[in-house]
């Protein structure tokens, strides 16, 4: 598990450091149906990098509900050792 917080925590440094040496990028300009919206490549990207990591924990949480689910449904076993 302390592996898990150490990448973590490499993948945070890398991606602070992506945003402080792209911080002059060109704007950019994103569409979407009627909605037009300027902004940074660098927070565009970052932006999709955070939305990744929001879509991945709720599948994530609701696979996790769904097993502790199913666990408590199971029947407990009864012991005839006596």
């Amino acid at each position: 598990m302390q592996f898990l917080y150490w990448l973590i925590f490499l993948m945070a440094i890398g991606i602070a450091i992506f945003a402080v040496q792209n911080s002059s990028a060109p704007p950019v300009i994103i569409k979407f149906l009627l909605w037009k919206f300027e902004t940074s490549l660098v927070y565009t990207i970052l932006g999709s990098i955070l939305l990744g990591i929001l879509f991945a924990l709720f599948f994530w949480i609701q696979r996790m509900i769904g097993v502790s689910g199913r666990k408590k449904e199971q029947p407990k076993e009864t012991h005839s050792n006596q």
